[in-house]
């Protein structure tokens, strides 16, 4: 049996019909009290003085502490407690893979501090803006592999991202295998609608998947392919060799992206290519994305409650030990 009042509920609140002895109490502590005072008769009270004092008015006040300090503990009793989060909503639920190219040219410096630093923080504020999707990661250099399953744990997701590094897989760029990494994660899934977004800023030089075949069979399973292409036009201080201790080696080099390729595979698929020559070029990208990507699905809430009978004991605690110390001590009165 459950009691709501607003955003408090009680999960017993057949306790509540505890304060019913409340009257009965007080009527007979009254009688009591009646039964214990002793009558005198006195011709005149003049002699005797005031006997009115703040003493005696607060004597006379002492069992509401006692009683208020019933009603607080039927209370705690009926355990109340506070409703932190009570929703039902319509959501966008998607299933979408994250598809990164990690290898060296992603360390140009042509953006701030280079592609691949940019590329991680736009795809983490992504990932944020989509509370109720699936989200995986795969990344791809001259291999590929998945980072990150498919998971509404988008702290784990961001995770990964934050950690992604070049130089951990065979260098080259392997766009196929990166999309054939993804399209095998999302094509046995029930969601409504299922996305890959591949961001990469070369030319296809590696692996033996072809981009296009991969783009073929994500849309034999529904899959939808947006693909960025990241990188100034002209030419960027990228990364032209690695040295024994694993630093890279510096030198301009021609921004080169294979964007008829990349225009093939989303168009294929259902999808678009974006160019992104600056971050906020990326960021409106991603922001694009984000308002295209929108189906409805319903989102089961939760209800969390956090317990708040602690109070109620702590309150009725406080009122029995100020009535006992004032009726033992500065109130202490002598039948």
């Amino acid at each position: 049996m459950l009691l709501f009042i607003d955003h408090i509920r009680f999960l017993h609140p057949y306790f509540l019909l505890l304060l019913l002895l409340l009257p009965i109490f007080a009527r007979w502590y009254v009688r009591q009290r009646k039964r214990q005072n002793v009558a005198m008769r006195l011709s005149s009270l003049q002699t005797a003085g005031n006997y009115d004092t703040l003493r005696s008015r607060l004597i006379a006040w002492l069992p509401l502490l006692r009683g208020l300090a019933f009603v607080l503990l039927v209370i705690a009793l009926a355990r109340p407690q506070k409703t932190l989060k009570l929703e039902n909503v319509k959501a966008e639920g998607i299933d979408i893979m994250l598809v990164m190219d990690l290898s060296s040219s992603m360390l140009a410096r042509d953006f701030e501090p280079n592609r691949l630093e940019v590329s991680k923080t736009v795809a983490a504020d992504f990932v944020d803006k989509r509370p109720y999707d699936r989200i995986g990661l795969a990344v791809f250099a001259g291999e590929a592999y998945t980072q990150c399953p498919l998971t509404t744990d988008h702290r784990v997701v961001k995770e990964y991202l934050v950690n992604l590094e070049c130089g951990l897989l065979e260098d080259g760029t392997a766009i196929g295998m990166g999309l054939a990494t993804a399209v095998n994660r999302l094509k046995d899934e029930k969601a409504k609608s299922k996305t890959a977004i591949l961001l990469t800023d070369g030319v296809n030089n590696a692996g033996y998947q072809s981009p296009e075949l991969a783009a073929q069979v994500a849309r034999e399973f529904g899959i939808k392919v947006y693909t960025i292409g990241i990188g100034t036009t002209g030419e960027a201080l990228t990364p032209v060799s690695r040295r024994s201790d694993g630093e890279y080696m510096y030198g301009v080099a021609r921004v080169e992206i294979d964007e008829e390729l990349l225009r093939k595979v989303a168009d294929l698929t259902g999808g678009n290519y974006y160019r992104a020559t600056t971050a906020e070029d990326l960021a409106q990208i991603y922001s694009e994305i984000d308002r295209l990507e929108k189906t409805e699905m319903d989102v089961t809430s939760f209800r969390r409650y956090s317990e708040e009978f602690y109070a109620f004991v702590f309150g009725a605690f406080i009122c029995i030990l100020l009535e006992l110390l004032l009726r033992y001590g500065w109130l202490r009165s002598i039948p």
